[in-house]
């Protein structure tokens, strides 16, 4: 096994291990920055996201496709559910008045470049179709996750009186992040090696 691969395979790794500690934390432990987040729910909602897209991937490769599994890719999936927590567990969220709209941003490109890399190694169009797609992927996430949010914790919170004007930003600020992942993906061909290079084997 490569060492790029060992470090990718490693970072997916590490990143998943860190998350489901702290999502059984924010479950089980008690402790009031958890208190209305619906840790319960993302206990069980975030592994099965974290995980499915490899599992999908490993499972089409035995049978369709023929690429190595992308480990780095696949980290960078994986890593906004973590900062996503980590942020939670630091209390981040409710203390530094920018970070959830930094969130958005910065989630929605990491996620939207690891899939973008996906789409990219399945061969999907010319630059400017990959950078619409990855665009219009990162916008549909961005409205679900603002709608399973509201299921989980808004609707019977203490945030229902802001959610309109929240959910609104957030909704832009994902489809923005996912826009600037698509312009790396599509636009920069050597912005992908180092990502990709870390799932060859």
């Amino acid at each position: 096994m490569r060492s790029p691969m060992r470090a990718g395979i490693v970072a997916s790794a590490v990143i998943f291990a860190l998350t489901i500690i702290q999502l059984a934390i924010g479950a089980f432990g008690g402790l009031d920055q958890f208190e209305g987040k619906g840790f319960g729910y993302r206990l069980l909602v975030y592994p099965l996201l974290m995980l499915v897209v490899p599992a999908i991937w490993w499972r089409t490769k035995a049978t369709t496709l023929d690429h190595e599994m992308p480990w780095g890719a696949f980290a960078l999936l994986m890593s906004p559910f973590l900062i996503d927590v980590s942020g939670n567990t630091l209390v981040l969220y409710d203390s530094v008045e920018w970070w959830d709209n930094a969130n958005h941003f910065v989630n929605w490109l990491l996620l939207l470049w690891g899939a973008g890399l996906l789409l990219k190694l399945l061969g999907v169009g010319p630059p400017w179709v990959l950078i619409l797609t990855i665009t219009s992927l990162g916008s549909l996430l961005a409205i679900g996750w603002e709608l399973g949010e509201w299921y989980t914790f808004i609707r019977r919170g203490t945030e229902l009186d802001g959610a309109y004007q929240d959910t609104l930003s957030d909704e832009l600020l994902g489809t923005l992040g996912a826009l600037v992942a698509g312009i790396i993906v599509g636009w920069n061909p050597a912005a992908d090696r180092e990502p990709a290079e870390l799932s060859r084997r």
